[in-house]
């Protein structure tokens, strides 16, 4: 269970910076919208964070986390921010995944 709390908090984190580059291109109320986004996001994310680690390591919870939020935030930048996509991008993309699943194989 507490790693199903750790990948949703991961895709909160996934929304709170989503929200943060929308805000940046949003204008007036918009902006502000996507904020208030912003921060529900990331007290959910680091709620999550926080349940999930009461039983996983420290350690191995927060490279998750992170790992999934850089990893969204990335697809989420080639698909809704159009930025570029490369065959290095793409390849560390890839090692930052196989990473994560490493980490959850060998954490008991």
């Amino acid at each position: 269970m507490n790693w199903l709390l750790l990948i949703i908090a991961g895709c909160f984190e996934v929304g709170f910076a989503t929200c943060l580059g929308k805000a940046r291109e949003a204008h007036g109320n918009a902006s502000l919208w996507w904020m208030t986004g912003f921060f529900v996001c990331l007290a959910i994310s680091m709620y999550l964070l926080y349940r999930s680690s009461q039983s996983l390591p420290i350690g191995t919870a927060y490279a998750v986390w992170t790992g999934i939020g850089a990893v969204g935030t990335a697809v989420v930048g080639i698909l809704l921010f159009k930025e570029p996509t490369d065959f290095w991008r793409l390849f560390f993309l890839f090692t930052l995944i196989a990473s994560i699943v490493g980490l959850k194989v060998v954490t008991h």
